[in-house]
């Protein structure tokens, strides 16, 4: 499975000054964002260099590695991250089943709307991408 790469305007919720800062720091896509904060004290540079909280670039790099499986991408990253899975690490750990509800329960409270939610098939291969992932 090839990991995709997206441009980093494409992950939710960063703002046109984020974008800027990144993009003046050498980060335009989501492999960057990641090969940029491989490690707790790389991490911690950027967020210096963006004068940003590191709670927030944790964010970014959570949306960037979920976003790396192909199932996922920028559609899902959000959801997955709001549903208390941070790493494709963690997604393949996590039970699709169990998942599915925690992600539905939280389209219902948040959006009133059942039918946004992803199909058991769909989140069943998203956590098979990312134990493929995690084997290689």
């Amino acid at each position: 499975m090839q990991a995709c790469n997206w441009a980093i305007e494409q992950l939710p919720g960063l703002k046109e000054q984020e974008l800027t800062q990144l993009s003046a720091c050498g980060i335009t896509t989501t492999h960057q964002l990641l090969s940029h904060t491989r490690t707790p004290e790389m991490k911690d540079d950027l967020a210096g260099q963006l004068q940003l909280h590191s709670q927030h670039l944790n964010k970014w790099v959570a949306l960037a590695d979920l976003s790396r499986l192909p199932s996922v991408g920028c559609e899902y990253c959000g959801i997955l991250l709001h549903s208390g899975v941070a790493s494709v690490s963690q997604l393949s750990q996590t039970p699709a089943h169990r998942l599915h509800r925690q992600i539905l329960k939280m389209q219902v409270a948040t959006l009133q709307r059942r039918d946004l939610c992803p199909s058991v098939n769909e989140v069943q291969n998203w956590v098979r991408e990312a134990q493929s992932t995690q084997r290689n």
